[in-house]
């Protein structure tokens, strides 16, 4: 089974000048619980269909399935998901060997902004930018699927 072990961190700085790419994104799901999630998103001109297992490693490492789609039927997939939607634009940004994943919050999660690094190993070093802030791995109010039943602009 693929496995995505990935870190999750606050954002307390200036990483766009550093971005070697902007995409925006669309989300919904048509089932969460349990830790488990069935995601329909939305990428420019793609589609994609993801599930996601529970995650384990105190957060960090999970199982992933996702499968391309055109995105007309993405469109229609996005009728059948339940309420509350995620609208973001991501930024590709490279730290030595890594990509980091920026992800910009619009709609009810504004103002939330949240990196992830994709490692190899639960354990695997990787360099940290001056603007990663606190480490919010496992912490599952950052999870996309709480953010679309309990949005940022609650949390204030």
């Amino acid at each position: 089974m693929p496995t995505e072990i990935e870190r999750k961190f606050l954002v307390s700085g200036d990483y766009k000048k550093d971005a070697i790419k902007a995409i925006p994104m669309r989300q919904g799901y048509i089932c969460s619980g349990s830790g488990r999630t069935v995601r329909v998103r939305i990428c420019g001109d793609s589609g994609f269909l993801t599930i996601k297992g529970p995650s384990f490693d105190g957060g960090m490492s999970r199982y992933e399935w996702e499968k391309e789609i055109p995105v007309q039927e993405a469109t229609e997939l996005m009728e059948l998901c339940d309420s509350g939607r995620i609208d973001k634009i991501r930024y590709l940004v490279k730290s030595g060997k890594h990509t980091f994943e920026v992800d910009e919050f619009h709609g009810d999660n504004e103002g939330l902004v949240v990196a992830e690094v994709e490692l190899g190993s639960a354990d695997e070093a990787f360099e940290r930018p001056s603007w990663l802030g606190e480490e919010v791995t496992g912490d599952h109010r950052y999870y996309n699927a709480s953010l679309c039943r309990n949005p940022f602009k609650n949390w204030k």
